[in-house]
Parts: structure tokens; sequence; C-alpha cells
């Protein structure tokens, strides 16, 4: 991934914390025939460090479980808030109308060599443990154990499991680092009030003299911190 330099994070806390809050991941993948991706929710492990372990599951019938030459690092690419930022939100703008359109957002880049499983306990561990991350916040969660047990084991005949241990993680926070001073607090701004406000707060979080002065944006990272 191109990544120059202002926009660069490299703290692996930063970017787990990501990956463990992301909602859907791409596992990108070479085959014979050429690239095949799928989309799937991970987990992160912490081991083995520093980087951790992406675990998940795809379906059986899935193409990418038989194809994929595991010789060859698979990326996994992570998405966190995106936005199209308009020269309008910019002061220079107004001083010389040298400004164009961008696009704010995260991205993270985790590479490794895939392997696949199917041991019906690992498998049943991983879709619970997928499970409990997504139906706690519920106000009535349900569980795996919910379902009949001979039910739940067909199912789990019917799905591969995951495992890529991290050799490499990169993440690119685009979050106009780049402009000049004078116009951080009108690209947050203008992000709020067009309704992104997680992009909002992850601008005013890179550029921290934004939180300071925009107490709307602070009180939002408050809430994430």
């Amino acid at each position: 991934m191109y990544i120059p330099p202002h926009f660069l994070e490299d703290r692996v806390e930063v970017l787990h914390d990501a990956v463990r809050n992301g909602g859907l991941a791409t596992l990108v993948t070479m085959t014979a025939d050429g690239m095949i991706a799928s989309h799937l929710p991970l987990l992160l492990d912490p081991d083995p460090a520093p980087y951790g372990t992406l675990v998940g599951h795809l379906a059986r019938a899935n193409p990418q479980t038989k194809t994929t030459d595991i010789a060859v690092q698979a990326v996994v690419v992570f998405h966190g808030p995106d936005g199209y930022v308009s020269p309008s939100l910019y002061a220079t703008k107004r001083e010389t109308e040298k400004v164009v359109p961008t696009w704010n957002y995260v991205a993270i880049h985790a590479y490794g060599t895939i392997a696949f499983f199917d041991d019906p306990e690992r498998l049943l561990g991983v879709v619970t443990r997928l499970t409990e991350k997504h139906e706690t916040p519920r106000a009535q969660p349900w569980a795996v154990t919910d379902a009949p047990a001979d039910f739940v084991q067909g199912m789990l005949r019917a799905i591969v499991g995951v495992s890529i241990p991290i050799a490499r993680l990169e993440g690119k926070y685009k979050l106009s680092q780049n402009r000049p001073t004078a116009d951080h607090a009108g690209i947050v701004s203008g992000l709020e009030a067009d309704g992104k406000t997680d992009l909002a707060a992850q601008v005013a979080h890179a550029l921290p003299t934004v939180a300071q002065a925009l107490p709307t944006v602070a009180h939002t990272l408050g809430d994430k911190a």
C-alpha cells in the first residue's frame, strides 16, 4: 500500500484496535488462475507477537478454500471510516482558490501465510467467539447453544476455518494531515455537518488542535476512547 509519511500509522495497538472494532474484512489470496477475494468477519488473537493472528471461516463451497496457493502470502484489507472532502471546507479556498477535492479514509492491510482447518471443535470455538462478539451488545443476545446441537454440527461441516498469522501490518490514516492548519477546523466541522461523525472524529484525533477547538468532536473522541 502506498503510504506517504504524513499518513502513516504504525502503532500496533492503534491498528489492532481498528481491526477489532472493524466490520467486514476482505481476504485476497493467489490461485493458479489469478487472485480471488472473499468478504468475512474476522477475530484477532494477540499471539504471536507483535502482530497476532487473524481467525475466521469461509463456506466450504467457496473455491478460495480449494484453489488458494498457500505458498503465496495472503492480504486482508480492513476499512475504517471514509468520506469525500469538499474544497469548500478549506479556509485556503477563500484565499487562493487553489484547492481540489480529496477522499479521507482509514485502511489497514495485514499480510501473512494462510492456513485452512476443519477440526469441528476448533471451528465451533471460532463460530462461538464471533457470535459472542457481535451478539453481546444486543439486549437479548443469541447464543450458538440456542440452536440444536445436531443442527450446529451440520452447519460446521459446511464451513472451513481460516488462520493467518500476521507477518506485516500496514496502516494508512489519510485524514488531511497534509492540509494547512487553517483548513483543519473547516474539514472537521464540514464532515460533521454532512453526518460523517466517525470520520470527523478520526480527523480531529489526527489533528489534536482541532479537537481542542471543537468541543463536539472532542466529546465524540472521548466516547470512542
